[in-house]
């Protein structure tokens, strides 16, 4: 239930942003303390069914009522699921009005999502650094995990360009730029600021000043001793648009998952970048007086946006359009930029990449683009892919009209004493709950995910080991009703071990009955729901969980081969487990194993 302390709070006139508007030479981390800081905080507290007290219970009148009046919807109706879930989140605040990592008043809100990509790391960034270079004054980027890579290098290159357009123009442009880096120095202070020559270096390759004459540039790392990682990605752009991602700045195997958002819950992801800061902002933002709920800053660009875009064209369309441009638009890359002016010209131009070159089948080509940051590429082992099923990795997913977003976010705990069960405590007796309700459900992993670190004995186990926890909890009617699939690459007949680098997925997405939908950093293992910072946009759409579920299903071949036994382990035709797994090893070598592991993953610079 909604309390009258968190409607208190949700309807309150000030945020963190419009505190800073009036008070620009304030810090965030100020404002957050004069507006919440008089509130007692309860950081060990635990909402009613919480972990294996899950009791689940149809929503009443009332707190649906009081959910509603909890955000700004505009014009946007959510539904009673939406409402639920979003009542569940809000619980959060009673122990701390900060839990959420944005002001009250902006976590219930509204807005659109004209693109989604669901495509390896480095097509993300791709975008990410179109967004970039199309900047009129202001740039928040955040991250987690940062080392030299086809993402750094396209960053780098972005920031050059705008810096050289922003001259053109005889302006300036306000970069704010954070990463999570561990040191000595965050026992005094968790935000460090990262000098030039620092930042320029060879661990992290952003640009020197004199590269960038023509950008204020700053650059804040941040992690939280011991466990507190910067585990949220996303940009925001003039307080026009933000994308939330799935993806570090690495070179890795993995298929990502990024949401560009515009509208009024750009304001809450833009207040959650200023809260993430916390410091004082130097030089001033140019976009504390244009909310994006007023249409952001004035600027000259001339692509429309928000709702004055064009109705999305579906993927057979997108993959005819890359079919047809396939000789003539050469690849956005390091050191050979292509830069488009519109969101529209991005998707021809990165669906031209994936289409067929002379002498090529559908399925060599996509073989040919998954493999590019493969340090050990490997041949295509799937069926062929006949016209009009390739995959499509820039989505349309523009709506007539806004639909309702919330921010599901988390701050960041350093301390290693949060309560470490299963992968995560809550999440097995949820969904074996629903189960039992006669929901299905089918959940996608990616076989070995960070095996290193999950079969440490507290960690909850790997995903092969949650498999098998929850098919142990539940009987055989509900098995029926359960299918687990392990990630297989849209080229591939079978899942990949994380362990060899050739086909990961990092996805983090969430779909309920087909309309509620939440995408964003954060994963569902221990460091996740306890200790890192996520951030997690939910929305209520159908059209738009349509459209996620339709680039899932063609981007990857998971529903086709990946389906795992009723014991939730994965086995080949002659009833083997995927070459790679590890079993059950016990406490002793799974504490060996996982120490191993983790040191290698260090040593590899490995994100999360």
């Amino acid at each position: 239930m909604v309390s009258q302390h968190v409607l208190d709070l949700c309807q309150a006139p000030d945020t963190v942003s419009s505190v800073l508007a009036s008070n620009p030479a304030e810090a965030p981390g100020d404002i957050v303390k004069h507006l919440y800081g008089h509130h007692k905080k309860d950081l060990h507290y635990e909402p009613e069914g919480y972990g294996h007290r899950f009791t689940p219970s149809h929503a009443q009148p009332l707190e649906m009522e009081m959910a509603l009046k909890c955000g700004r919807w505009g014009p946007s109706k959510p539904s009673p699921l939406f409402l639920q879930a979003f009542a569940d989140a809000l619980n959060c605040l009673d122990a701390d009005p900060m839990s959420g990592l944005v002001s009250p008043p902006l976590i219930g809100s509204h807005g659109t999502v004209p693109l989604t990509v669901i495509a390896p790391l480095a097509d993300i960034i791709r975008h990410v650094s179109n967004m970039i270079v199309r900047a009129e004054k202001e740039v928040f980027f955040i991250t987690c995990s940062w080392s030299p890579s086809v993402a750094q290098r396209l960053i780098k290159d972005a920031l050059v360009e705008l810096s050289r357009r922003a001259g053109d123009r005889g302006e300036r442009v306000v970069v704010k730029m954070m990463y999570d880096k561990a040191s000595a120095l965050n026992a005094f202070d968790a935000h460090q600021e990262v000098k030039p020559e620092a930042y320029s270096g060879k661990a992290i390759l952003l640009p020197k000043p004199e590269e960038i004459p023509n950008l204020d540039f700053q650059v804040v790392s941040l992690h939280k001793l011991v466990l507190g990682t910067l585990h949220a990605k996303f940009c925001v752009v003039d307080r026009k648009q933000a994308a939330v991602m799935s993806n570090n700045m690495e070179d890795n195997d993995n298929v990502e998952m990024m949401t560009h958002v515009e509208g009024p819950i750009v304001d809450s992801i833009y207040d959650t970048a200023l809260i993430t800061w916390n410091n004082h902002l130097t030089p001033v933002l140019p976009s504390r007086n244009a909310p994006a709920t007023n249409g952001g800053l004035p600027t000259p660009n001339t692509e429309p946006i928000y709702l004055d875009r064009t109705l999305p064209q579906g993927q057979d369309e997108i993959a005819a359009e890359g079919r047809v441009n396939a000789e003539r638009l050469p690849e956005h890359m390091p050191g050979d930029p292509h830069y488009d002016t519109t969101i529209n010209n991005e998707i021809t131009r990165m669906q031209a990449c994936y289409s067929t070159k002379p002498h090529e089948s559908h399925l060599q080509a996509i073989n040919r683009q998954l493999n590019l940051a493969c340090k050990n590429p490997v041949s295509p082992s799937g069926p062929d892919i006949p016209d009009g099923q390739e995959m499509t990795p820039y989505i349309t997913s523009m709506t007539t009209a806004p639909v309702p977003m919330a921010l599901v976010s988390r701050p960041p705990y350093g301390p290693p004493n949060s309560k470490k069960h299963l992968n995560a405590a809550p999440l097995i007796p949820a969904l074996a709950a629903a189960l039992k309700r006669g929901v299905e459900v089918t959940y996608y992993v990616c076989f070995g995910y960070n095996d290193a670190g999950e079969i440490i004995p507290g960690q909850g186990g790997t995903n092969d080991q949650a498999a098998q926890t929850l098919v142990r909890s539940i009987g055989s009617a509900e098995r029926q009703r359960l299918k687990t699939c392990y990630y297989v690459g849209r080229d591939q007949d079978h899942p990949i071990h994380q362990s060899f680098k050739q086909r990961s997925c990092h996805i983090k997405l969430l779909v309920v009955d087909e309309h509620v939908g939440i995408q964003g950093s954060g994963n569902q293992d221990t460091q996740s729901w306890y200790h890192s910072q996520e951030i997690n946009v939910m929305l209520d759409s159908a059209e738009v969980c349509a459209r996620w579920r339709e680039g899932i299903e063609r981007n990857q071949n998971t529903r086709l081969f990946g389906v795992a036994a009723e014991d939730g382990i994965w086995r080949d035709g002659e009833g083997r487990p995927g070459e790679g797994y590890m079993g059950d090893p016990g406490k002793v070598e799974g504490l060996v194993k996982g120490v191993k592991g983790m040191l290698k993953k260090v040593k590899d610079k490995g994100g999360f």
